[in-house]
């Protein structure tokens, strides 16, 4: 059973595709079939499985999550106590709660089993730069 854990480094809010990183590590794993765990070990960043080809997806979803969740700051989310560490961190943790942490992915024939423009991202939700660790373990 595979596993490695990698850094991404982020540069604030957006989108960051993995999809390359996570296509090299099930090639170097060998395995024809299985599935492929995609965890990140944060509690203020994501993952999404999402489009690939169109950069105004994910232009359009990073300004989705900024108007559903405004910073702390904002009038609007007057209501949120955990502020301690800056007006980004509670919103970032709602923002992850409402996407997820971990994908599944099957392999087959040795490759991930993505639609033609799925691509694989980190969505960091914080506004500073991150170092983020993603953790890939690959099961028959």
């Amino acid at each position: 059973m595979p596993q490695i854990t990698f850094i991404r480094a982020t540069n604030g809010p957006g989108l960051y595709e993995l999809t390359d990183e996570i296509a090299d590590f099930v090639t170097a794993s060998g395995a024809d079939m299985g599935l492929l765990t995609v965890f990140v070990r944060h509690t203020s960043c994501s993952l999404l499985i999402q489009e690939n080809a169109d950069p105004d997806v994910r232009r359009d979803l990073d300004t989705f999550f900024r108007r559903l969740v405004p910073p702390a700051d904002d009038p609007s989310m007057r209501w949120i106590v955990h502020t301690t560490e800056g007006p980004d961190d509670m919103p970032a943790h709602i923002k992850a709660a409402l996407t997820q942490t971990s994908l599944g992915i099957p392999i087959s024939a040795g490759r991930m089993v993505l639609g033609t423009w799925q691509g694989i991202y980190l969505f960091e939700h914080r506004q500073r730069p991150h170092r983020r660790e993603i953790v890939l373990h690959l099961s028959p």
